[in-house]
């Protein structure tokens, strides 16, 4: 049973090996994250841009106040309101005086036609609404630092101004942001003027500010949704290249699974050597490997009940014809035979139940270092003192030097020796030698068994490992073996990742020689 299974997995093609292309995994994670690198990298950028920006015209401000306090020092009052209006004009800005008592002495935009008026948001169309609402989100993603509004007090007194009233309090120019509804910067400049407590007020509605990083906000919004648009796309193709295959390996495992075809393919898919041409190869190796020990069941199954059946028909037939004979030998000789079938039955079921747990019991056990050398030692020794060697002689033949060391489960390379050994005793005449010979070969243990006896014809060297195989030698008792030794020698060496094979013997002389190979021992 264990070779067949490991026939079929054998068979089941090419190891599926991924190489030369990125996976599935770090394709679809490229691909998906590059738009929120591009969102989240945009929108940073565009964020110290708006902050650069503004600390800009904070320096500007502060600047153009000092400049237009220190042409106003002096100046006398028609001469100062003449350049109000000029300077607002050309700065479009609103500037405002105040007394020392803090009291509005002139307004640009009294004075002249305001240089520039506030939006109303009340008459923003619907690209101007989702641009403040992309705004907010931004600020609100970049965690920003909220900004007071700006509203224009009741009393124009240079009190209800916080940066006039600091201006007025140190004598040094103060520079203040604020945010009109609309998402603009308002960014407000105070300076002394003069010697006598006189005040400078000025205010700059930051439009063009707010027009540069919407606009940029703007490309960069346009460029994301391309990007999105084309990461979705590579991700559906992406998608479809997992689902159609998963959906084809699903079909097939259906099918495989209801039994409705005995002879359904699994694709293997060899054009693909990602993870998904891993797993249909994978796939398809094991519904090949199920295969093969669904038929192996089923063979050992049949083999089974044909080997139980003869010796069951020779004790049915002993029994009911013991009843009629009333010859004393005749009727020992029945007891005999059905003593015989007793025993018969017994070490068929002793040996079917050991092939069948071989592959269970080793993948449950724990790999151990055995030593052959010692093991086919304490073998012979072992032999020799039940005297199960029928007057043969065992030779063990040794290299003499460093260990002969395997990893394996003990209990079960014993018996793979004891099946070897019992084998070749059985073939090897009365008088004959059995040698035993175990060398290592590279990482290979080779433990050799050789017999005196009529040795296995070359067409005949593999049938020898065939379940129930009924060749043995003349003058042996019918059923005294089960013909399952070397095929359980076989599946257990196997397990082991080793072989057992049959071949003629090296010296050229008469006999068999039985072949074990396991791997050595790191």
């Amino acid at each position: 049973m264990a070779e067949s299974e490991r026939a079929g997995a054998a068979g089941g093609g090419e190891q599926p090996v991924a190489q030369g292309r990125l996976g599935l995994t770090a394709r679809i994670l490229a691909v998906n994250i590059l738009p929120l690198l591009v969102l989240g990298g945009g929108l940073f950028y565009l964020d110290s841009y708006r902050t650069q920006l503004i600390n800009e015209r904070f320096k500007l401000a502060r600047i153009e106040a000092q400049i237009t306090a220190e042409a106003l020092a002096g100046a006398t009052r028609q001469r100062q309101e003449a350049l109000l209006v000029q300077i607002g004009k050309e700065q479009r800005m609103r500037l405002r005086t105040f007394d020392a008592k803090g009291q509005l002495t002139a307004d640009s935009f009294a004075l002249a036609d305001p240089a520039f008026r506030f939006n109303d948001i009340a008459d923003d169309d619907w690209e101007q609404n989702f641009a403040r609402w992309l705004d907010r989100t931004v600020d609100t993603i970049v965690a920003a630092e909220p900004v007071q509004d700006y509203v224009e007090p009741e009393a124009q007194e240079a009190d209800a101004w916080p940066e006039l009233a600091r201006a007025r309090e140190l004598g040094l120019s103060q520079v203040r942001l604020y945010d009109w509804s609309d998402g603009t910067p308002v960014i407000t400049a105070a300076a002394p003027v003069g010697l006598q407590g006189a005040t400078l007020l000025t205010v700059r509605n930051a439009v063009d500010i707010t027009e540069s990083v919407r606009a940029a906000r703007s490309t960069l919004f346009v460029a994301m949704l391309l990007v999105m648009a084309a990461s979705a796309a590579l991700s559906l193709f992406f998608a479809r290249t997992i689902v159609t295959p998963l959906r084809l390996l699903a079909r097939a495992a259906v099918r495989v699974k209801q039994g409705r075809d005995r002879e359904v393919e699994v694709p293997r898919l060899p054009q693909r050597s990602d993870e998904i041409g891993l797993l249909a190869r994978a796939v398809s190796d094991m519904t090949g490997a199920l295969r093969q020990r669904i038929d192996a069941v089923d063979s050992f199954a049949a083999d089974v009940a044909h080997e139980i059946k003869n010796p069951l028909a020779s004790l049915r037939n002993a029994i009911d014809t013991l009843p009629r004979v009333d010859d004393p030998d005749l009727r020992a000789q029945l007891v005999g035979i059905a003593a015989h079938d007793v025993r018969r039955i017994d070490r068929l079921v002793t040996e079917i139940a050991a092939a069948s747990r071989v592959d269970a019991e080793i993948s449950r056990a724990t790999l151990e270092r055995v030593d052959l050398a010692e093991l086919f030692a304490n073998l012979i020794r072992s032999r020799e003192d039940r005297g199960m060697n029928g007057g043969r002689r065992i030779e063990l033949d040794l290299p003499g030097r460093g260990p002969l060391q395997v990893m394996g489960v003990p209990t079960q390379l014993e018996r793979v020796a004891e099946n070897l050994i019992d084998n070749a005793v059985s073939f090897s005449p009365e008088d004959g030698a059995v040698r035993v010979a175990i060398r290592q070969a590279g990482r290979k243990i080779v433990t050799e068994v050789t017999d005196e006896g009529p040795g296995i014809a070359p067409d005949r060297r593999e049938a020898v490992f065939r379940r129930f195989h009924s060749d043995r030698p003349e003058g042996e008792s019918f059923g005294n073996h089960s013909g399952l030794g070397l095929a359980i020698g076989r599946a257990i060496a196997e397990a082991h990742d080793g072989a057992l094979v049959a071949d003629a013997r090296s010296d050229g002389a008469a006999g068999a020689c039985l072949r074990l190979t396991l791997p050595a021992a790191p």
